[in-house]
């Protein structure tokens, strides 16, 4: 699923880079993040406009449980701990979680996010709040918002990454027989593109405003590259994190 996580078991005193891709510390690292959004959707997301759809890639995802019926914007989150359990007990890998992996991941991933909160208050210069966040973030109470930024960095990530990414490279390098590294730039630009658009990157007159479009795009990219290189576990609390500091530190105008 990233091109560090491997396809072999790993030894139990295997090197932090290696164990912070592999499934069962991802599961137990993210895991946290999953409780507090789904504990925060219900607190403070519930109902209309504040509803669970407010993240549109867990929408997106859930359309595809439909079968599920009201149920299916449960299911993703269901979907993703069984996936991660599978793959790891495919991988035979050992039932051993190591905590100092796990603190390092959530260093890493607050590294991992300044170099884009830097290229966002470049892009965003002289505008209202000074970066770049998804919305509906800061028109919400901060709870809210906060609830938002943990769902995108979860979400975002799952489709826009280790589905789309996962599944464009199976396509062209598992079916087609392109070379791996051209199979993985390619579908990291058709991420991108995807994660862009999928961002209301619309000016107020109605045409596209190159900042969003040109921010989007290289945040996919950043994105693409930290999945592919680092795994689905860090990419994920990067995203997060990036979006609670651009929430916290740069609210947009009310």
């Amino acid at each position: 699923m990233s091109r560090t996580g491997g396809s072999t078991r790993i030894s139990s005193n295997a090197p932090y880079a290696l164990v912070s891709t592999r499934p069962l510390h991802i599961l137990v690292f993210l895991i946290p993040l999953m409780i507090a959004y789904e504990i925060g959707s219900i607190a403070y997301l519930s109902g209309g406009a504040r509803g669970a759809d407010t993240i549109g890639a867990r929408s997106i995802l859930g359309s595809f449980f439909n079968a599920f019926g009201a149920a299916s914007l449960h299911v993703p989150p269901i979907a993703l701990v069984v996936v991660l359990l599978a793959w790891h007990i495919l991988l035979h890998d050992p039932w051993r979680v190591r905590p100092k992996v796990l603190a390092g991941m959530s260093l890493e991933a607050a590294l991992w996010a300044v170099p884009l909160l830097v290229f966002s208050l470049f892009v965003a210069r002289g505008t209202p709040g000074a970066g770049f966040s998804d919305a509906p973030l800061g028109r919400l109470p901060w709870q809210a918002d906060l609830s938002i930024a943990l769902g995108a960095g979860i979400y975002e990530e799952l489709l826009f990454r280790l589905l789309l990414i996962t599944a464009a490279h199976l396509i062209l390098v598992d079916l087609i027989r392109f070379p791996d590294r051209f199979g993985f730039f390619v579908a990291s630009l058709v991420s991108a593109v995807t994660f862009a658009f999928y961002h209301n990157v619309w000016a107020s007159d109605g045409g596209l405003d190159g900042r969003k479009v040109l921010f989007f795009g290289v945040a996919g990219l950043y994105f693409a590259g930290v999945f592919i290189t680092r795994g689905f576990g860090i990419v994920v609390a990067a995203h997060a994190m990036y979006d609670i500091v651009a929430l916290l530190a740069f609210p947009p105008a009310r």
